[in-house]
């Protein structure tokens, strides 16, 4: 019994310690993986807590419970929407991006080291990928909201890039086991089923769970205890039937997430917690593993291939991946610079060490130096080079409330409080409706304002609006004032996409504009040079005035910010 109490006792205290620092760190932007892992190195064989951890298998089983987790969790918040945006750009590095990070880190550290050239394939694969786990707490915990078209792209190409990586991890762990085998077929089937039986397994096993789901009348609590268990076993019969697991967790998020209005908030608040206990555990036992005092031999090989990854291999990828999409070179810059590293690269660092191959404690070493370089450099850093490039936008303020109507296609209510100074206030509620937006309740000191008298708006009022979910920024607009950062970002002055060019330089511009924009409107403006693709900030300029896509619908410009020449 004193043994159980002790477990525990070390078990929580260094959780404890670990989301306490956690919380903290990411306020001064230090990611709190990256804690994580400190406090359970601090705690082992080499640190103050002298525990003595080794059970690679342990860690093996532990660490893929919990990717499959964070995986989970991060497929029920991408929206659908993500995808038509990002699909391809991010399934291109998860492929071709991937493959050549590593082909490019393999040769390095096969010149650089000195190995067989197939141990060095392998350390490339299994450093190749970025880490779903990392990118969604990183990102999340940055302090900047990354502008659509870049955030979706890491996170998609996050949840999609495990297979590659594990494929490559497990071809060159074969070879090495058994030298005579090529690299034929065999190996082009294995990708193929991996990718094949993930997405497809996934999606579908994901639309069974959240079909049964919606037929289950259960609490918040149980409806995330109830997504977890299922997308285990979504992720174990894939495993089984030879598919990647990993993928298809995250598809059964993805599907359980969009399906028939989502999942709500307090469900995602579950399933939040879960996903922390996840990572946190996870982090703090790949620490215990960790033992710097054996690592210093191989301590330069693994700054050089840590630098040579960041700086050399992984931009070289993201631009020839890019290439064939509409990206700018700050976003391909960024996104480059994101190619977070956490507990795949480890978890994968483990295969070759359970299958016994020769020299792979070397990789192990390499690549726990890699990872840590990776949370310590890219992830402190993260929300300064946003700004920087310039990729990131401004937040809008939220609404107080805001509520899915059933069977209303994308329509919410929403509920604003009017600040003093902004455009609403002073003016009858009939001027700022328009026929996308109903106002459906007023409160003024606690009572309710009758619509019929057309009431002239109060600052302090809570306006309830029935509107679709594009329209949510246009209202945030009307009801609050904008904040310096976005005046300094959109300018002052919100105009609809509809506007035709021709009107909005006769009362703005400064020149005289090109005869073949006679007849345009600013958003056939915006799909001219971005399609049906555009984001949240992307920037035209005309007739000297700079137009910033302030809300985008489907890739369609409905509003947008003026900042006049000075």
């Amino acid at each position: 019994m004193d043994s159980l109490n002790l477990f525990l006792l070390v078990g929580t205290g260094l959780m404890f310690t670990g989301l306490l620092l956690g919380s903290i760190s990411s306020r001064v932007g230090v990611p709190s993986l990256l804690v994580f892992l400190l406090v359970g190195m601090f705690a082992g064989e080499d640190g103050i807590g002298g525990i003595r951890f080794d059970d690679f298998s342990l860690a093996y089983v532990v660490s893929n419970i919990a990717l499959a987790v964070i995986l989970l969790d991060g497929g029920l918040r991408t929206r659908l929407s993500t995808f038509r945006l990002a699909l391809r750009p991010a399934l291109t590095l998860a492929t071709l991006g991937v493959a050549l990070s590593a082909s490019l880190v393999g040769a390095f550290a096969t010149w650089v080291i000195g190995v067989d050239w197939r141990l060095g394939l392998l350390l490339g694969g299994i450093i190749g990928s970025t880490d779903a786990a990392a990118v969604f707490n990183v990102v999340k915990g940055a302090g900047v909201t990354l502008n659509e078209r870049v955030a979706s792209t890491l996170e998609i190409e996050s949840g999609l890039n495990d297979p590659m990586a594990i494929f490559i991890t497990l071809m060159l762990v074969e070879v090495l086991v058994n030298p005579e085998m090529g690299l034929g077929l065999n190996m082009l089937i294995t990708l193929v089923q991996q990718f094949g039986l993930g997405i497809l397994m996934g999606l579908s096993l994901g639309a069974l769970l959240s079909e049964i789901l919606l037929r289950v009348r259960s609490n918040e609590g149980l409806h995330a205890l109830l997504l977890c268990s299922g997308g285990a076993m979504v992720f174990a019969l894939t495993n089984l039937a030879g598919g990647s697991g990993f993928l298809a967790i995250y598809l059964a998020g993805l599907v359980a997430g969009n399906r028939r209005g989502g999942t709500g908030d307090n469900v995602l608040r579950s399933m939040d917690s879960m996903a922390w206990l996840a990572q946190s555990g996870m982090f703090l036992m790949l620490g215990l593993l960790v033992t710097p005092s054996e690592m210093g031999d191989s301590l330069v090989d693994a700054l050089m291939v840590a630098a040579f990854l960041m700086i050399v291999a992984r931009p070289l990828s993201v631009w020839v991946s890019l290439r064939p999409f509409r990206f700018s070179w700050r976003e391909e810059l960024f996104i480059a610079w994101t190619g977070l590293r956490g507990a795949v690269p480890i978890v994968l660092a483990v295969f070759p060490l359970l299958a016994g191959v020769g020299q792979t404690r070397l990789l192990f070493d390499i690549t726990l130096v890699v990872v840590l370089i990776s949370l310590l450099a890219q992830g402190t850093s993260l929300r300064y080079v946003a700004r920087w490039l310039k990729v990131s936008v401004p937040a809008t303020t939220p609404p107080r409330q805001m509520v899915p109507l059933a069977a209303s296609g994308d329509r919410y209510l929403m509920q604003f409080e009017v600040d003093a100074g902004a455009k609403a206030e002073g003016q009858h509620l009939g001027a700022i409706t328009s026929p996308r937006i109903t106002p459906l309740l007023i409160i003024r000191n606690q009572e309710f304002r009758n619509l019929a008298e057309d009431p002239v708006i109060e600052a302090g009022d809570l306006v309830t609006w029935l509107a679709p979910v594009a329209e949510k920024d246009y209202l945030s607009d009307l009801c609050h004032r904008l904040s310096k950062d976005e005046k300094r970002y959109y300018g002052e002055f919100f105009l609809r996409g509809s506007v035709p060019v021709d009107q909005l330089v006769a009362v703005y511009g400064m020149e005289k504009p090109d005869p073949a924009l006679e007849g345009l409107t600013v958003e056939a403006l915006f799909e001219r040079r971005f399609g049906h693709q555009a984001v949240v900030g992307d920037t035209l300029r005309l007739s000297g005035l700079k137009l910033r896509a302030r809300t985008v619908e489907q890739g369609r410009v409905v509003l947008i910010g003026i900042k006049l020449p000075k």
